[in-house]
């Protein structure tokens, strides 16, 4: 445990250095958290209590995937690409004498990126919108709690995710096509580009229940105070369930890949 703490620091201190990457990460949200938010204030001023939010929870879950964005990698990116370039080198096989488990060194590493990411990318883009516009925060000091934990668990989840489609790359001679699908569909079913509730019918019942509602939509409710009491409990079971599913599918598919390892060109 000693040294994946280590490798969660380590991953922390590595992006911290990238500062004119935050700063630009930071600007880019705010533009786009601010059209996002003039868009749902028009949206919201034809349909009221779409998907059962009012205004300042529609400007809150807004804000909230902002904050989240980097930090859950809701677009993609961390260790994946280069998880994915060091499958295509070959480099992968030295990772795998290493004698450490490869998907915990890996999640290690994303923890400590996300950790720096939701600091250095989310609480700014998150303050500015609250001094903008009149947002929904906690009523109870609890939820800033539950949130947090909440958003460790989507941090796993899209690690998870994004695992799988890393490893893929041991079969495939250049994974960006299925990582931009996969990007695609996180942003649509996370509830990124509108409100899971939102979705009609049968659609949006199907979208709820799939894993990416962990990676935004889960915490959002946490934070908008929508799950309380046995409802919390099931929206944290939601994303642990998910979460030990995927890890577990990640697992199966790593021992079947590295059964024989293959260096592409040799």
């Amino acid at each position: 445990m000693r040294l994946y703490a280590a490798v969660t620091v380590s991953g922390f201190k590595r992006y911290a250095t990238y500062r004119v990457a935050t700063v630009a990460g930071v600007f880019t949200n705010t533009v786009f958290g601010f059209i996002l938010a003039y868009t749902y204030t028009a949206l919201w001023d034809e349909r009221p209590h779409l998907g059962g939010y009012d205004l300042a929870q529609a400007l809150t879950f807004v804000w909230l995937g902002q904050a989240l964005l980097a930090a859950v990698a809701l677009m993609g990116g961390g260790f994946q690409e280069e998880l994915q370039d060091r499958i295509r080198s070959g480099d992968i096989a030295v990772d795998l004498y290493r004698p450490v488990d490869l998907q915990s060194w890996w999640l290690a590493t994303e923890l400590g990126r996300a950790l720096f990411q939701l600091l250095g990318r989310g609480v700014v883009p998150m303050g500015i919108g609250a001094l903008v516009f009149e947002l929904r925060l906690p009523a109870s000091p609890l939820t800033w709690l539950w949130f947090l934990l909440s958003v460790v668990l989507a941090v796993c989840v899209g690690f998870a995710v994004r695992y799988l489609v890393s490893l893929a790359s041991f079969w495939l001679l250049d994974g960006t096509g299925l990582s931009m699908l996969s990007g695609l569909l996180c942003l649509f079913f996370s509830g990124m580009i509108l409100p899971l509730n939102v979705f009609p019918g049968q659609l949006g019942e199907i979208a709820r229940a799939l894993p990416w509602a962990a990676m935004l939509q889960v915490p959002a409710d946490v934070f908008l105070e929508e799950h309380r009491g046995a409802g919390l409990l099931a929206a944290f079971a939601f994303q642990v369930g998910w979460m030990v599913v995927l890890l577990a599918a990640g697992r199966v598919l790593q021992s079947v890949a590295t059964r024989k390892v293959v260096v592409q060109g040799g």
